[in-house]
């Protein structure tokens, strides 16, 4: 259990004033993450690591100089905004343009996608560096490819080394995606995690088995098996690894091999696995490079480890073990630094609201007060989806609900105190939302309600014309940005009921607040079929048969949501 924490809202922010206190001599705190506090040459390629926090030393203790030149913090376990990659991006920035790597998980595949576009839309290049690991979910993670995991080290650390380097934009990319392409691994659990300020682990591992193919998440393995000697778990680990050989890995029979602590398991155990490991990667015939053994890529208080290996070829092997010194690796000789400037944030934007007609500024206010209700309700079932999503995801999803929506009615109610109309209103909270959330259900509501808002205007009162056109365009949004459609086990699966419905009775005269109550009891109804489907795309694919019978998190969450707004209209 995580025993360490004030609020666990906070516990990311209180890990990174420590954090970036402890280590100012390779980092400097920037909202939402860490850049290098060494200079760096203008025209550098800044190579950027990120993800959900609760993996440390993934990702802020990978930057400094040969390795990162930044790192954006998400919430524990879950993806940072697309608005804190760009911000984090942006701060790293010297002209070279930017590599964003991360590992393959549905949210982190949104938030950073969008945000490499809006930062090509400014003329900064920018590419994405998807690390693809993990053997176990083959064929099964984002975009029907592997998950990422302890590969990140090996993606990250050859990519930061090219960019030192004074490799060009393309080179780099070219090296880190190689890396990736020639690296895999697998791992086991002896026992779950526990997320800050919660009792109970995300899963639990059988007494005396260990859960094989876990996900770094939090999400448990596709199955389990009697604890083994180190012998037979290093045997079980290599054979994964190897079978998982990449069709156009290098005959040099030189390999990096990374022995990886998860959170809760001891060095001297790692130790005690590695040297097994080690002679059955020898007698494969193979000459082990700069291993390294330790907590690398960890899941808060996860026990478990796992294995990686990268076939390296001249080059590869050049980069691995070019120098780097950051605060949870350092390679070769000290890299000669000098201080880099204090980072100054930017100010932001204030928006203008002056006249906006009263019937509208009315409008917005009852908006705003839509949300706050629409909090209440999300805070008071928080352990009900978290529960739900722990089944065959990450249990996050009612910690994401939660934030998502306290920044959305706090920067709804500021926005409608300005003045602002129902579209600026519901606008300001959609972006809130997605901000504070994170995660693949902080960008998908941020898109939600930002397509439902552009359908309302700020002229007056919505009409229930508007409204109806408002909730058809979150669907079209949602499923663009998604991929997804109806029966993969997704929000979708009571969104679009409620959007049809809401269309119909609206079509057929109904006032509207009868016509969202229908909707709402449409989308409801669908939420609880989901039970019956097993879930198509995102974290829960690798684990659809431990999904079936149980209800989707985010299907249940959007008809809450609905039902809340209908004894509220």
């Amino acid at each position: 259990m995580t025993k360490i924490f004030g609020d666990p809202s906070s516990f990311v922010d209180d890990a990174m004033a420590g954090f970036t206190d402890l280590y100012a001599q390779y980092v400097q705190p920037v909202p939402h993450g860490v850049i290098r506090s060494t200079a760096t040459p203008e025209g550098k390629v800044a190579v950027i690591a990120g993800g959900g926090s609760g993996h440390y030393p993934a990702f802020a203790g990978y930057v400094g100089p040969g390795l990162a030149d930044a790192a954006v913090c998400g919430n524990v376990f879950a993806s940072p905004s697309t608005r804190w990659v760009y911000d984090v991006a942006k701060a790293a920035h010297r002209g070279g343009g930017v590599v964003l790597g991360f590992g393959n998980y549905a949210g982190d595949i949104l938030n950073f996608g969008l945000a490499a576009e809006r930062l090509r839309a400014e003329g900064i290049p920018a590419e994405l560096l998807v690390v693809t690991d993990d053997v176990a979910s083959e064929g099964q993670g984002a975009n029907g490819q592997r998950r990422g995991i302890a590969g990140d080290v090996v993606a990250f650390k050859i990519a930061g080394a090219a960019a030192e380097a004074g490799y060009d934009f393309d080179a780099v990319v070219a090296a880190g995606r190689r890396a990736n392409e020639l690296t895999r691994s697998m791992g086991i659990a002896f026992a779950g995690c526990t997320l800050p300020g919660e009792s109970e682990p995300l899963f639990t591992v059988t007494e005396g088995h260990m859960g094989i193919g876990l996900g770094i998440h939090g999400e448990p393995g596709i199955s389990e098996e009697p604890i083994g000697t180190p012998e037979e778990i290093a045997e079980l680990l290599v054979g994964k690894v190897l079978g998982g050989k990449p069709a156009g890995a290098p005959d040099t029979g030189r390999i990096t091999v990374l022995v990886n602590g998860l959170g809760s398991t001891k060095y001297e155990e790692l130790f005690v696995l590695y040297a097994p490991i080690a002679a059955r990667l020898r007698e494969a015939g193979y000459e082990i490079v700069a291993p390294q053994v330790g907590e690398l890529v960890t899941s808060l208080d996860m026990a478990g480890a796992s294995l990686t290996v990268t076939w390296l070829d001249e080059e590869l092997e050049r980069l691995w073990t070019a120098p780097a010194q950051a605060p949870a690796l350092s390679v070769g000789p000290v890299i000669e630094t000098t201080p880099a400037p204090a980072f100054q944030a930017p100010e932001d934007e204030v928006a203008d609201y002056s006249g906006t007609p009263e019937a509208a500024q009315q409008a917005g206010q009852k908006v705003a007060a839509l949300i706050e209700a629409v909090r209440v309700a999300l805070a008071e079932a928080e352990d009900e989806l978290g529960r739900i999503d722990a089944i065959a995801g990450d249990g996050d999803h009612g910690t994401g609900m939660v934030n998502g929506s306290l920044a959305a009615a706090a920067a709804a109610r500021q926005a409608a105190d300005a003045g602002a109309g129902a579209a600026s209103t519901l606008a300001a909270a959609g972006g809130a939302w997605a901000d504070r959330a994170g995660g693949t259900s902080g960008v998908i509501w941020g898109v939600l309600l930002h397509a439902f808002a552009d359908q309302l205007g700020d002229a007056g009162a919505p009409t229930p014309e508007q409204v109806a056109a408002g909730a058809t365009a979150s669907v079209e949004a949602v499923q663009r940005l998604a991929g997804a459609r109806v029966g993969n086990k997704t929000m979708l699966d009571a969104q679009v009921p409620f959007a049809e419905k809401l269309a119909e009775r609206v079509g057929a005269g109904d006032d509207l607040k009868s016509a969202w109550a229908a909707a709402a009891q449409a989308s409801s109804e669908a939420a609880q079929a989901t039970k019956d489907l097993r879930p198509q795309i995102g974290r829960a694919r690798p684990l659809a048969e431990r999904s079936l019978g149980h209800p989707d998190a985010g299907a249940i969450s959007l008809a809450l949501v609905t039902r809340t707004i209908a004894d509220n209209l």
